[in-house]
Protein backbone atom coordinates (compact mmCIF):
# COMPACT_ATOMS: atom_id res chain seq x y z
CA UNK A 1 0.00 0.00 0.00
CA UNK A 2 1.43 3.42 -0.94
CA UNK A 3 2.30 5.66 2.20
CA UNK A 4 -0.20 8.31 0.98
CA UNK A 5 -3.49 5.29 1.09
CA UNK A 6 -1.68 4.11 4.23
CA UNK A 7 -1.86 7.43 6.17
CA UNK A 8 -5.97 8.20 4.96
CA UNK A 9 -6.94 4.29 5.84
CA UNK A 10 -8.10 4.87 9.07
CA UNK A 11 -9.72 8.39 8.57
CA UNK A 12 -13.46 8.28 8.01
CA UNK A 13 -14.26 10.42 5.50
CA UNK A 14 -16.44 13.85 5.49
CA UNK A 15 -19.91 13.28 3.79
CA UNK A 16 -19.96 16.72 2.89
CA UNK A 17 -17.64 16.34 -1.05
CA UNK A 18 -18.81 14.25 -4.01
CA UNK A 19 -17.77 12.19 -5.90
CA UNK A 20 -14.02 12.08 -3.95
CA UNK A 21 -13.57 11.61 -0.17
CA UNK A 22 -12.05 14.52 1.66
CA UNK A 23 -10.61 13.59 4.89
CA UNK A 24 -9.68 16.18 8.03
CA UNK A 25 -5.88 15.28 9.38
CA UNK A 26 -3.74 16.74 11.51
CA UNK A 27 -0.68 18.70 11.15
CA UNK A 28 1.55 15.32 11.36
CA UNK A 29 -0.17 13.85 8.56
CA UNK A 30 -0.36 16.93 6.57
CA UNK A 31 3.52 16.80 6.92
CA UNK A 32 3.42 12.99 6.39
CA UNK A 33 1.65 13.33 3.21
CA UNK A 34 3.98 16.10 1.88
CA UNK A 35 7.03 14.02 3.01
CA UNK A 36 5.49 11.12 1.13
CA UNK A 37 4.64 13.65 -2.24
CA UNK A 38 8.51 14.42 -2.14
CA UNK A 39 9.23 10.73 -2.02
CA UNK A 40 7.53 10.46 -5.05
CA UNK A 41 4.45 8.20 -3.87
CA UNK A 42 1.66 10.12 -5.17
CA UNK A 43 0.91 13.34 -7.63
CA UNK A 44 -0.34 16.49 -5.85
CA UNK A 45 -3.08 18.11 -7.76
CA UNK A 46 -4.21 21.09 -6.11
CA UNK A 47 -3.36 23.00 -2.97
CA UNK A 48 -5.37 26.00 -2.09
CA UNK A 49 -7.20 27.65 1.33
CA UNK A 50 -9.77 29.24 2.82
CA UNK A 51 -10.10 31.39 6.08
CA UNK A 52 -8.73 29.23 8.68
CA UNK A 53 -8.01 25.99 6.50
CA UNK A 54 -5.73 24.59 3.88
CA UNK A 55 -6.76 21.88 1.36
CA UNK A 56 -4.72 20.02 -0.69
CA UNK A 57 -5.97 17.21 -3.62
CA UNK A 58 -4.03 14.35 -3.99
CA UNK A 59 -3.78 11.23 -6.32
CA UNK A 60 -1.87 7.82 -5.11
CA UNK A 61 -1.65 4.27 -5.68
CA UNK A 62 -4.17 2.59 -3.96
CA UNK A 63 -6.23 5.03 -3.82
CA UNK A 64 -9.26 4.53 -5.58
CA UNK A 65 -10.64 8.19 -6.16
CA UNK A 66 -8.41 11.11 -5.38
CA UNK A 67 -8.75 12.47 -2.50
CA UNK A 68 -8.93 16.32 -0.81
CA UNK A 69 -7.12 16.70 2.51
CA UNK A 70 -8.19 19.48 5.01
CA UNK A 71 -5.97 20.93 7.70
CA UNK A 72 -7.44 23.65 10.39
CA UNK A 73 -4.66 25.88 10.47
CA UNK A 74 -3.81 26.33 13.89
CA UNK A 75 -2.69 30.45 14.80
CA UNK A 76 -3.22 30.84 10.75
CA UNK A 77 0.15 28.69 9.94
CA UNK A 78 0.26 25.29 8.47
CA UNK A 79 3.37 23.09 8.02
CA UNK A 80 4.93 23.02 4.34
CA UNK A 81 4.06 20.64 1.84
CA UNK A 82 6.80 22.54 -0.16
CA UNK A 83 9.67 21.88 2.21
CA UNK A 84 9.58 18.33 0.94
CA UNK A 85 7.95 18.80 -2.63
CA UNK A 86 8.78 21.48 -4.47
CA UNK A 87 5.71 21.65 -7.12
CA UNK A 88 4.01 23.01 -3.88
CA UNK A 89 6.31 26.39 -3.11
CA UNK A 90 4.43 28.40 -5.59
CA UNK A 91 0.53 27.41 -4.49
CA UNK A 92 1.85 28.46 -0.93
CA UNK A 93 3.58 31.23 -1.83
CA UNK A 94 -0.17 32.48 -3.81
CA UNK A 95 -2.24 30.85 -0.59
CA UNK A 96 0.46 33.39 1.87
CA UNK A 97 -0.73 36.00 -0.27
CA UNK A 98 -4.28 35.73 -0.35
CA UNK A 99 -5.75 34.39 3.11
CA UNK A 100 -2.50 35.22 5.34
CA UNK A 101 -1.75 31.76 6.39
CA UNK A 102 1.78 30.85 7.09
CA UNK A 103 3.82 27.57 5.58
CA UNK A 104 5.96 26.97 8.23
CA UNK A 105 9.10 25.72 6.90
CA UNK A 106 8.81 26.53 3.45
CA UNK A 107 11.99 27.14 1.62
CA UNK A 108 10.90 30.34 -0.23
CA UNK A 109 8.94 32.81 1.47
CA UNK A 110 8.70 35.94 -1.11
CA UNK A 111 5.68 36.67 -2.35
CA UNK A 112 4.14 35.46 -5.70
CA UNK A 113 0.98 37.49 -6.37
CA UNK A 114 1.02 40.27 -4.17
CA UNK A 115 3.46 42.45 -6.21
CA UNK A 116 2.59 44.93 -3.54
CA UNK A 117 -0.01 47.22 -5.79
CA UNK A 118 -2.95 45.58 -3.88
CA UNK A 119 -4.94 47.93 -1.14
CA UNK A 120 -4.92 45.27 1.14
CA UNK A 121 -2.71 42.10 2.45
CA UNK A 122 -4.30 39.10 2.40
CA UNK A 123 -7.41 40.32 0.89
CA UNK A 124 -9.09 36.92 1.35
CA UNK A 125 -8.19 36.25 4.79
CA UNK A 126 -11.24 37.64 7.79
CA UNK A 127 -11.43 41.46 7.93
CA UNK A 128 -9.59 41.29 11.19
CA UNK A 129 -6.30 39.86 9.83
CA UNK A 130 -6.52 41.86 6.99
CA UNK A 131 -4.78 45.12 6.29
CA UNK A 132 -5.14 48.21 4.28
CA UNK A 133 -2.41 49.64 2.67
CA UNK A 134 -2.39 53.24 2.02
CA UNK A 135 0.14 55.08 -0.16
CA UNK A 136 3.85 54.65 0.35
CA UNK A 137 2.97 52.36 3.14
CA UNK A 138 1.64 49.17 3.67
CA UNK A 139 -0.52 47.62 6.33
CA UNK A 140 1.69 47.39 9.24
CA UNK A 141 2.88 51.42 8.57
CA UNK A 142 6.03 50.14 6.91
CA UNK A 143 7.56 51.57 3.64
CA UNK A 144 5.36 49.89 0.74
CA UNK A 145 7.45 47.80 -1.56
CA UNK A 146 7.73 49.54 -4.82
CA UNK A 147 6.44 46.78 -7.22
CA UNK A 148 9.20 46.33 -9.32
CA UNK A 149 11.17 45.50 -6.75
CA UNK A 150 11.40 41.62 -6.12
CA UNK A 151 14.48 39.60 -5.46
CA UNK A 152 15.28 37.11 -7.81
CA UNK A 153 17.81 34.45 -6.78
CA UNK A 154 21.23 35.00 -7.02
CA UNK A 155 23.48 33.19 -9.76
CA UNK A 156 27.52 33.03 -9.40
CA UNK A 157 30.25 32.25 -12.41
CA UNK A 158 32.55 33.86 -14.17
CA UNK A 159 31.20 35.44 -16.97
CA UNK A 160 27.90 35.30 -16.60
CA UNK A 161 25.34 38.49 -16.96
CA UNK A 162 21.70 38.94 -16.87
CA UNK A 163 18.78 39.67 -19.29
CA UNK A 164 15.49 40.84 -18.04
CA UNK A 165 12.63 40.23 -20.56
CA UNK A 166 9.29 41.56 -20.19
CA UNK A 167 6.80 41.85 -18.54
CA UNK A 168 5.68 43.76 -21.33
CA UNK A 169 6.02 42.11 -24.39
CA UNK A 170 6.56 43.16 -28.31
CA UNK A 171 3.69 41.02 -29.45
CA UNK A 172 0.23 40.95 -28.07
CA UNK A 173 0.69 38.59 -25.16
CA UNK A 174 0.14 38.42 -21.12
CA UNK A 175 2.78 39.65 -19.12
CA UNK A 176 5.44 37.80 -17.17
CA UNK A 177 9.00 38.80 -16.52
CA UNK A 178 11.33 36.14 -17.26
CA UNK A 179 15.33 36.91 -15.58
CA UNK A 180 17.72 34.75 -17.67
CA UNK A 181 20.99 34.37 -16.19
CA UNK A 182 23.63 33.78 -19.59
CA UNK A 183 26.87 32.56 -20.26
CA UNK A 184 27.12 34.28 -23.74
CA UNK A 185 24.30 33.07 -25.40
CA UNK A 186 23.57 29.41 -23.55
CA UNK A 187 21.02 30.29 -21.10
CA UNK A 188 22.47 29.46 -17.22
CA UNK A 189 19.56 30.01 -15.19
CA UNK A 190 15.84 30.92 -16.15
CA UNK A 191 13.79 32.65 -12.93
CA UNK A 192 10.31 33.65 -13.73
CA UNK A 193 7.86 36.26 -12.02
CA UNK A 194 4.40 36.07 -12.45
CA UNK A 195 1.35 37.38 -11.33
CA UNK A 196 0.51 40.69 -13.24
CA UNK A 197 -2.67 39.18 -14.25
CA UNK A 198 -4.19 38.13 -10.93
CA UNK A 199 -7.90 38.97 -11.28
CA UNK A 200 -9.35 37.77 -7.63
CA UNK A 201 -10.87 34.57 -9.44
CA UNK A 202 -11.59 33.21 -5.97
CA UNK A 203 -12.94 36.16 -4.47
CA UNK A 204 -15.23 36.88 -7.19
CA UNK A 205 -16.22 33.55 -6.54
CA UNK A 206 -17.78 33.92 -3.02
CA UNK A 207 -21.35 34.24 -2.12
CA UNK A 208 -22.56 34.05 -6.06
CA UNK A 209 -24.70 32.42 -8.13
CA UNK A 210 -24.06 29.31 -10.05
CA UNK A 211 -24.58 30.89 -13.36
CA UNK A 212 -22.51 34.10 -12.29
CA UNK A 213 -19.85 31.96 -11.06
CA UNK A 214 -19.70 29.50 -13.99
CA UNK A 215 -18.94 32.70 -15.79
CA UNK A 216 -16.23 33.69 -14.08
CA UNK A 217 -14.84 29.73 -14.20
CA UNK A 218 -15.39 30.54 -17.84
CA UNK A 219 -12.83 33.22 -18.27
CA UNK A 220 -9.74 32.26 -15.93
CA UNK A 221 -8.25 31.45 -19.08
CA UNK A 222 -10.24 32.02 -22.09
CA UNK A 223 -8.22 29.54 -24.40
CA UNK A 224 -9.66 26.77 -22.62
CA UNK A 225 -13.48 28.05 -22.04
CA UNK A 226 -14.95 25.15 -22.45
CA UNK A 227 -13.15 22.36 -20.33
CA UNK A 228 -12.71 25.02 -17.39
CA UNK A 229 -17.19 25.22 -18.17
CA UNK A 230 -17.00 21.45 -17.53
CA UNK A 231 -14.84 21.09 -14.75
CA UNK A 232 -17.14 23.60 -13.01
CA UNK A 233 -19.83 22.15 -14.24
CA UNK A 234 -19.56 18.91 -13.35
CA UNK A 235 -18.37 20.16 -9.89
CA UNK A 236 -21.70 21.84 -9.06
CA UNK A 237 -23.28 18.61 -10.50
CA UNK A 238 -21.54 16.33 -7.86
CA UNK A 239 -22.05 17.98 -5.28
CA UNK A 240 -26.11 18.52 -5.99
CA UNK A 241 -26.10 15.10 -7.36
CA UNK A 242 -27.66 15.83 -10.81
CA UNK A 243 -27.97 13.53 -13.44
CA UNK A 244 -26.84 15.17 -16.61
CA UNK A 245 -28.56 14.24 -19.64
CA UNK A 246 -26.50 11.81 -22.39
CA UNK A 247 -27.13 14.60 -24.98
CA UNK A 248 -26.05 17.01 -23.17
CA UNK A 249 -22.46 15.26 -22.58
CA UNK A 250 -22.14 14.41 -26.15
CA UNK A 251 -22.42 18.45 -26.73
CA UNK A 252 -19.99 19.09 -24.38
CA UNK A 253 -17.40 16.77 -25.79
CA UNK A 254 -17.67 17.58 -29.21
CA UNK A 255 -17.47 21.18 -27.89
CA UNK A 256 -14.56 20.46 -25.58
CA UNK A 257 -12.79 18.39 -29.24
CA UNK A 258 -13.57 21.44 -30.96
CA UNK A 259 -11.45 23.60 -28.89
CA UNK A 260 -8.46 21.17 -28.74
CA UNK A 261 -7.56 20.76 -32.70
CA UNK A 262 -8.47 24.88 -33.10
CA UNK A 263 -5.65 25.65 -29.75
CA UNK A 264 -3.35 22.73 -31.20
CA UNK A 265 -3.58 23.57 -34.66
CA UNK A 266 -2.94 27.52 -33.66
CA UNK A 267 0.49 26.22 -31.22
CA UNK A 268 1.35 23.98 -34.42
CA UNK A 269 1.65 27.32 -36.36
CA UNK A 270 3.09 29.90 -33.45
CA UNK A 271 6.28 27.04 -32.70
CA UNK A 272 6.62 26.57 -36.60
CA UNK A 273 6.85 30.64 -37.02
CA UNK A 274 9.03 31.16 -33.49
CA UNK A 275 11.21 28.48 -35.89
CA UNK A 276 11.75 31.31 -38.19
CA UNK A 277 8.80 29.26 -40.85
CA UNK A 278 6.10 31.73 -41.17
CA UNK A 279 4.59 29.72 -44.11
CA UNK A 280 3.31 27.53 -41.57
CA UNK A 281 2.07 29.72 -39.43
CA UNK A 282 0.03 31.25 -41.83
CA UNK A 283 -1.76 27.95 -42.93
CA UNK A 284 -2.26 26.80 -39.09
CA UNK A 285 -3.63 30.51 -38.77
CA UNK A 286 -6.61 29.71 -41.61
CA UNK A 287 -7.19 26.05 -40.37
CA UNK A 288 -7.82 27.46 -36.93
CA UNK A 289 -10.24 30.37 -38.23
CA UNK A 290 -12.15 27.94 -40.23
CA UNK A 291 -12.63 25.38 -37.04
CA UNK A 292 -13.40 28.95 -35.53
CA UNK A 293 -16.34 30.18 -37.45
CA UNK A 294 -17.73 26.55 -37.41
CA UNK A 295 -17.85 27.04 -33.86
CA UNK A 296 -19.26 29.99 -34.05
CA UNK A 297 -21.77 28.46 -36.79
CA UNK A 298 -23.05 25.79 -34.51
CA UNK A 299 -22.67 27.00 -31.48
CA UNK A 300 -23.36 30.96 -31.91
CA UNK A 301 -19.64 31.78 -30.12
CA UNK A 302 -15.95 31.08 -31.88
CA UNK A 303 -14.85 30.14 -28.38
CA UNK A 304 -18.27 28.21 -27.37
CA UNK A 305 -18.05 30.86 -23.86
CA UNK A 306 -21.03 29.89 -21.56
CA UNK A 307 -22.73 27.17 -23.81
CA UNK A 308 -21.71 24.27 -20.85
CA UNK A 309 -23.65 25.32 -17.33
CA UNK A 310 -24.24 23.24 -14.60
CA UNK A 311 -27.25 20.41 -15.72
CA UNK A 312 -26.22 20.20 -19.28
CA UNK A 313 -25.66 22.75 -21.90
CA UNK A 314 -27.52 25.94 -23.16
CA UNK A 315 -27.23 25.68 -27.23
CA UNK A 316 -28.63 22.42 -29.42
CA UNK A 317 -26.46 21.36 -32.47
CA UNK A 318 -28.80 21.26 -35.20
CA UNK A 319 -28.38 18.60 -38.59
CA UNK A 320 -27.45 21.41 -40.72
CA UNK A 321 -24.32 22.42 -37.82
CA UNK A 322 -24.08 18.77 -37.72
CA UNK A 323 -23.52 18.49 -41.43
CA UNK A 324 -21.17 22.01 -41.58
CA UNK A 325 -18.72 20.25 -39.05
CA UNK A 326 -18.01 17.44 -40.70
CA UNK A 327 -17.59 19.64 -43.72
CA UNK A 328 -15.09 21.58 -41.67
CA UNK A 329 -13.50 18.43 -40.23
CA UNK A 330 -12.79 16.97 -44.00
CA UNK A 331 -11.44 20.42 -44.87
CA UNK A 332 -9.52 21.23 -41.99
CA UNK A 333 -7.81 17.78 -41.31
CA UNK A 334 -6.41 17.47 -45.31
CA UNK A 335 -5.00 20.66 -44.94
CA UNK A 336 -3.26 20.09 -41.37
CA UNK A 337 -2.22 16.71 -43.09
CA UNK A 338 -0.22 18.90 -45.44
CA UNK A 339 1.03 21.34 -42.50
CA UNK A 340 1.96 18.32 -40.96
CA UNK A 341 4.01 16.60 -43.79
CA UNK A 342 5.83 20.13 -44.60
CA UNK A 343 7.06 20.15 -41.11
CA UNK A 344 7.93 16.95 -41.05
CA UNK A 345 10.18 17.28 -44.21
CA UNK A 346 11.71 20.57 -43.84
CA UNK A 347 15.53 20.06 -42.37
CA UNK A 348 15.63 23.72 -40.49
CA UNK A 349 12.57 23.18 -38.99
CA UNK A 350 13.61 20.17 -37.35
CA UNK A 351 17.16 21.34 -36.41
CA UNK A 352 15.34 24.07 -34.45
CA UNK A 353 12.70 21.81 -32.72
CA UNK A 354 14.18 18.33 -32.31
CA UNK A 355 16.59 18.31 -28.70
CA UNK A 356 15.91 21.50 -28.12
CA UNK A 357 14.10 21.92 -24.46
CA UNK A 358 14.33 18.90 -23.29
CA UNK A 359 12.36 18.16 -19.89
CA UNK A 360 12.94 14.60 -18.20
CA UNK A 361 10.26 12.68 -17.60
CA UNK A 362 11.76 12.61 -14.11
CA UNK A 363 10.72 16.33 -13.78
CA UNK A 364 7.33 16.06 -15.54
CA UNK A 365 6.64 13.35 -12.55
CA UNK A 366 7.77 15.16 -10.04
CA UNK A 367 5.31 17.98 -11.04
CA UNK A 368 2.45 16.03 -12.05
CA UNK A 369 2.68 18.09 -15.49
CA UNK A 370 -0.41 17.06 -17.76
CA UNK A 371 -1.09 17.98 -21.42
CA UNK A 372 1.71 18.02 -24.23
CA UNK A 373 4.22 19.13 -21.45
CA UNK A 374 3.89 15.87 -19.62
CA UNK A 375 2.81 13.30 -22.80
CA UNK A 376 5.74 15.04 -25.04
CA UNK A 377 8.21 13.61 -21.66
CA UNK A 378 6.24 10.25 -21.22
CA UNK A 379 4.09 11.22 -18.63
CA UNK A 380 0.67 9.11 -20.27
CA UNK A 381 -1.58 11.08 -18.11
CA UNK A 382 -4.56 12.61 -19.94
CA UNK A 383 -7.90 12.71 -17.58
CA UNK A 384 -10.50 12.08 -19.99
CA UNK A 385 -8.86 8.18 -19.67
CA UNK A 386 -7.49 8.02 -16.52
CA UNK A 387 -10.07 10.12 -14.55
CA UNK A 388 -12.73 9.14 -17.00
CA UNK A 389 -16.02 10.98 -17.31
CA UNK A 390 -19.09 10.81 -19.88
CA UNK A 391 -18.67 11.06 -22.59
CA UNK A 392 -15.39 10.00 -22.75
CA UNK A 393 -16.29 6.98 -20.29
CA UNK A 394 -15.58 4.05 -22.28
CA UNK A 395 -14.70 5.35 -25.47
CA UNK A 396 -11.48 3.96 -27.09
CA UNK A 397 -8.85 6.55 -28.00
CA UNK A 398 -4.86 7.33 -27.86
CA UNK A 399 -3.17 9.49 -25.87
CA UNK A 400 0.00 10.08 -27.51
CA UNK A 401 3.09 9.87 -25.73
CA UNK A 402 6.66 10.79 -26.53
CA UNK A 403 9.86 10.25 -24.91
CA UNK A 404 12.11 12.89 -26.14
CA UNK A 405 10.68 15.98 -24.16
CA UNK A 406 11.97 18.30 -26.46
CA UNK A 407 9.57 20.81 -28.64
CA UNK A 408 9.32 18.50 -31.41
CA UNK A 409 7.72 15.97 -29.32
CA UNK A 410 5.42 18.21 -27.77
CA UNK A 411 5.06 18.97 -31.58
CA UNK A 412 4.11 15.50 -32.10
CA UNK A 413 1.22 15.21 -29.65
CA UNK A 414 -0.60 17.83 -30.75
CA UNK A 415 -0.59 16.54 -33.76
CA UNK A 416 -1.51 12.99 -32.96
CA UNK A 417 -4.28 14.46 -30.41
CA UNK A 418 -5.97 16.30 -33.46
CA UNK A 419 -6.46 13.25 -35.12
CA UNK A 420 -7.75 11.41 -32.18
CA UNK A 421 -10.25 14.69 -32.02
CA UNK A 422 -11.27 14.55 -35.13
CA UNK A 423 -11.86 10.61 -34.80
CA UNK A 424 -13.69 11.44 -31.36
CA UNK A 425 -16.08 14.06 -33.02
CA UNK A 426 -16.92 11.98 -36.11
CA UNK A 427 -18.11 9.16 -33.82
CA UNK A 428 -20.78 11.19 -32.11
CA UNK A 429 -21.78 13.83 -34.71
CA UNK A 430 -22.65 10.63 -36.49
CA UNK A 431 -24.30 9.08 -32.98
CA UNK A 432 -25.12 12.33 -30.87
CA UNK A 433 -27.99 11.04 -28.77
CA UNK A 434 -31.26 12.59 -29.09
CA UNK A 435 -33.13 14.14 -25.69
CA UNK A 436 -33.27 17.27 -23.50
CA UNK A 437 -30.38 19.67 -23.09
CA UNK A 438 -31.01 20.47 -19.84
CA UNK A 439 -31.21 18.74 -16.60
CA UNK A 440 -33.23 20.99 -13.56
CA UNK A 441 -30.38 22.66 -10.68
CA UNK A 442 -32.50 21.60 -7.50
CA UNK A 443 -32.53 24.28 -4.56
CA UNK A 444 -30.69 22.58 -1.90
CA UNK A 445 -30.06 24.83 1.18
CA UNK A 446 -27.43 22.34 2.87
CA UNK A 447 -23.54 22.90 2.39
CA UNK A 448 -23.08 20.79 -0.23
CA UNK A 449 -19.16 20.35 -1.71
CA UNK A 450 -18.54 19.32 -5.07
CA UNK A 451 -14.83 18.20 -7.33
CA UNK A 452 -14.21 17.33 -10.75
CA UNK A 453 -11.39 17.24 -13.50
CA UNK A 454 -11.89 17.81 -16.88
CA UNK A 455 -8.96 17.48 -19.63
CA UNK A 456 -8.11 20.61 -21.19
CA UNK A 457 -6.06 21.12 -24.64
CA UNK A 458 -3.12 22.21 -22.12
CA UNK A 459 -3.62 19.47 -19.62
CA UNK A 460 -5.92 18.81 -16.20
CA UNK A 461 -8.00 21.80 -14.91
CA UNK A 462 -9.11 21.17 -11.23
CA UNK A 463 -12.18 22.70 -9.71
CA UNK A 464 -13.64 22.57 -6.36
CA UNK A 465 -16.99 24.09 -5.08
CA UNK A 466 -18.66 24.79 -1.56
CA UNK A 467 -22.05 25.06 -2.46
CA UNK A 468 -24.90 26.94 0.19
CA UNK A 469 -28.51 28.32 -0.10
CA UNK A 470 -28.49 28.03 -3.75
CA UNK A 471 -25.14 30.09 -4.27
CA UNK A 472 -21.41 29.08 -4.26
CA UNK A 473 -19.96 29.58 -1.32
CA UNK A 474 -16.58 29.54 -2.01
CA UNK A 475 -14.39 28.06 -4.68
CA UNK A 476 -11.34 27.06 -6.07
CA UNK A 477 -10.08 26.59 -9.85
CA UNK A 478 -6.50 25.35 -10.83
CA UNK A 479 -5.04 25.74 -14.67
CA UNK A 480 -2.50 23.20 -15.62
CA UNK A 481 0.14 25.80 -16.11
CA UNK A 482 0.45 25.90 -12.38
CA UNK A 483 2.80 22.74 -12.88
CA UNK A 484 3.98 23.07 -16.29
CA UNK A 485 5.43 26.77 -15.87
CA UNK A 486 8.49 26.00 -13.59
CA UNK A 487 8.94 23.31 -15.92
CA UNK A 488 9.84 26.09 -18.31
CA UNK A 489 12.77 27.26 -16.30
CA UNK A 490 14.50 23.80 -16.23
CA UNK A 491 13.55 23.12 -20.34
CA UNK A 492 15.40 26.19 -21.21
CA UNK A 493 18.51 25.38 -18.85
CA UNK A 494 22.04 25.30 -21.34
CA UNK A 495 19.97 26.01 -24.78
CA UNK A 496 20.34 29.35 -26.18
CA UNK A 497 18.56 32.86 -25.58
CA UNK A 498 17.65 32.21 -29.08
CA UNK A 499 15.07 29.40 -28.38
CA UNK A 500 13.51 30.80 -25.40
CA UNK A 501 10.90 32.08 -27.54
CA UNK A 502 10.23 28.62 -29.34
CA UNK A 503 10.01 26.62 -25.53
CA UNK A 504 8.06 29.33 -24.40
CA UNK A 505 5.56 28.21 -27.48
CA UNK A 506 6.04 24.42 -27.17
CA UNK A 507 4.62 25.09 -23.54
CA UNK A 508 1.83 27.62 -24.63
CA UNK A 509 1.55 28.12 -20.54
CA UNK A 510 -1.61 30.66 -19.85
CA UNK A 511 -0.47 33.80 -17.84
CA UNK A 512 -4.20 34.32 -16.98
CA UNK A 513 -4.72 30.71 -15.93
CA UNK A 514 -1.60 30.47 -13.82
CA UNK A 515 -2.23 34.11 -12.00
CA UNK A 516 -6.07 33.83 -11.58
Amino acid sequence: MSAIAALLAPLQPLAVLRPWPRYEVDAATWEAIGRALGAGDGALMALWAEPGTVHLAVRAADLRNPAVVSLAAANNAFPSIGQYHPPALRPERAIRDLTGLTPIGIPDDRPWLDHGAWDAAAPLAPPSLTLPRERGRDGRGQSARDPADYAFLPVHGHGLHQIPVGPVHAGIIEPGHFRFTANGETVARLEQRLGYVHKGIESLLIGVGFDHAGRVVARASGDETVALSIAYARAVEAALGIDVPLRAHVLRGVMAELERIANHVGDVGAICNDAAFALLHAHCGLIRERVLAACDAAFGHRLMMDRVVPGGVTHDLTNDARELLFAMLDDALARFADVVRVYDETPSLQDRTCLTGIVSNELVTQWAAGGFVGRGSGRAFDARRDLAYVPYFGMDFAVPTFAAGDVNARVWVRIREVEESARLLRHWLWSTAEGPLRAEVPAIDAVREGVAVAEAFRGDVFVWVRLAAGRVERAHVRDASVFQWPLLEAAIEGNIVADFPLCNKSFNCSYSGHDQ
